[in-house]
């Protein structure tokens, strides 16, 4: 839903009685909301983005400690051309905000026994790797790569930016999902195509970076295959918080104003409408529509707590199954190993029964562990102090619903565990020349970040809460609340994000155009 009408002609009819343009509060500076701000500010409202930490990102916030960068969260930045739109419709050139590195390979998946698989975009060298596990899922690789692509132009293309704002809506994309099995799970349809376990696992575990259980997120989700191989995987110089502040400088350079270390604690309304957003501090502010992109049970539950669709809303999204959450290692060494690849997936002896483990309820801390091991300095050495390198390492765990883990008496031993497997599997010498340690642990993500149960990536995406199905972009009883970020659709994830940005930034243009017509 994105209406296209001329720039001059929308900002003429939106301007409010007294002949100023109409403003906007966007609630956090992640991804989503940045993006959705820039878009509001360059479509002609008067946008104040609000956020609670000392820094704009969100989940990418950045860490810094003795000349070591950490960023926070997400470091795979896939589809570019999402991002360069936002620029482009700015009239602006990405390229003087923020630099991009393509990242080769993509992924170095590694299993215990030694075996390991570079994924990139070269086909003769995936396939090269298929054959040598299994010579007849080459062909299957094809056809899963066929199913991939058509995915991603009916899943992504095509939905992707669209608000489910109907259940028609939903209805009409219906046979296409039914007939691209999308009730099926994401590993079910790769078993189909290959046979090989770890070139299932290889195929299977993207779904684990937007909060999606290969084993129960929808098929659909298997576009993210195609997504990588037809824009890549890029690093922005500087880190992900790099790209941050480009967007943030864009933002600012269009007009926009930018408040940090401001703790939201209210959105007010009236009647049927919000009015504008007060702060813990006691700044406040009045606006023609607010949108949040914090968490959404948070924003509900809590920021609209005064309201009856806040407290009722609220509940029913507590109720809903969310994503895992993440125990986060920052660390910096002395040294460097420039042989080492960006992003290394260290896979344990068990897949499919961890995973379910780490999404199941009433469950403990699994005593082993698939890791996530991000190491910047391969491609920017400008991470990390000269002659050193940083590091994040992050295991996904289960959500403070699923499992009662008192994180602050298990996360040191916890984190020990998981270096102690470093430094066998992936870094020698690791203990002997560490030099910076820092942790994240879902009650950071709980305290710091307002996510309902610390959850990493909101409400999990299942099939039956995905498109219409989650939180919409627009609030249903309140007609100028707006919704952006990884609880609304599409969902998690720099592109899901940034996605849900345009879908949001279209309704509310097709919400203000209404004036044209009247």
């Amino acid at each position: 839903m994105n209406v296209q009408t001329n720039p001059a002609e929308f900002q003429a009819a939106a301007k409010t009685q007294d002949g100023k343009m109409p403003t906007a509060i966007v609630v956090g500076a992640g991804f989503g909301g940045i993006a959705l701000a820039i878009r509001l500010q360059a479509m002609g409202f008067q946008v104040t983005l609000v956020d609670n930490r000392d820094k704009p990102g969100g989940r990418a916030y950045v860490y810094e400690e003795d000349g070591y960068k950490f960023d926070g969260g997400p470091t795979v930045i896939t589809d570019p051309d999402c991002l360069k739109e936002l620029f482009d419709l700015s009239g602006k050139n990405m390229d003087d905000y923020v630099t991009l590195i393509p990242v080769d390979p993509f992924y170095r998946l590694q299993w215990e026994d030694g075996e390991v698989f570079d994924y990139n975009n070269d086909t003769d060298f995936l396939e090269k790797q298929i054959a040598e596990r299994n010579p007849e899922d080459v062909a299957g690789y094809h056809k899963f790569l066929a199913y991939s692509k058509e995915l991603y132009r009916e899943g992504y293309e095509k939905l992707g930016t669209t608000a489910f704002l109907k259940f028609s809506q939903m209805i009409a994309a219906a046979p296409q999902l039914v007939k691209l099995r999308a009730d099926k799970s994401v590993y079910d349809m790769v078993s189909k195509f290959v046979k090989d376990e770890k070139v299932r696992q290889l195929l299977s575990f993207q779904s684990l970076l937007v909060g999606g259980n290969p084993f129960k997120t929808s098929s659909i989700y298997a576009l993210i295959h195609a997504l990588e191989r037809k824009g890549g995987v890029w690093f922005a110089k500087g880190g992900t918080g790099a790209l941050v502040q480009g967007m943030v400088e864009l933002f600012r350079d269009l007009g926009g104003d930018l408040r940090l270390s401001t703790e939201i604690t209210e959105i007010q309304s009236t009647g049927d409408r919000v009015t504008g957003v007060t702060a813990s501090d006691g700044w406040a502010m009045s606006a023609d529509l607010v949108a949040s992109n914090a968490d959404v049970v948070h924003t509900y539950s809590q920021l609209l707590r005064n309201t009856p669709r806040g407290k009722s809303y609220g509940k029913a999204l507590k109720k809903k199954s969310h994503s895992m959450s993440l125990f986060v290692i920052y660390f910096g060494l002395k040294t460097t190993h420039p042989d080492m690849k960006h992003h290394i997936i260290l896979l344990g002896q068990r897949y499919k029964e961890l995973i379910a483990e780490i999404f199941g309820k009433g469950g403990n801390l699994p005593d082993d562990f698939s890791l996530y091991l991000h190491a910047p300095c391969v491609t920017d050495p400008d991470m990390a102090p000269e002659g050193c390198s940083s590091y994040y390492v992050l295991s996904p765990v289960p959500h403070l619903g699923h499992a009662d883990i008192d994180w602050d008496e298990v996360g040191p031993k916890y984190t020990q565990t998981i270096l102690d497997y470093l430094e066998e599997h992936a870094i020698p010498n690791l203990k002997e020349d560490l030099t910076v340690l820092k942790t994240l642990t879902p009650f950071g993500f709980r305290d710091e970040m307002n996510s309902h149960l610390g959850s990493a990536f909101s409400i999990e995406p299942v099939l039956t809460q995905s498109a219409w199905f989650r939180p919409h972009n627009r609030d249903d009883h309140i007609k100028n609340l707006y919704i952006v970020g990884a609880g609304t659709h599409p969902g998690a994830g720099v592109p899901g994000v940034v996605g849900s940005a345009k879908a949001t930034a279209g309704v509310i243009e097709e919400d203000f155009s209404q004036k044209l017509k009247g």
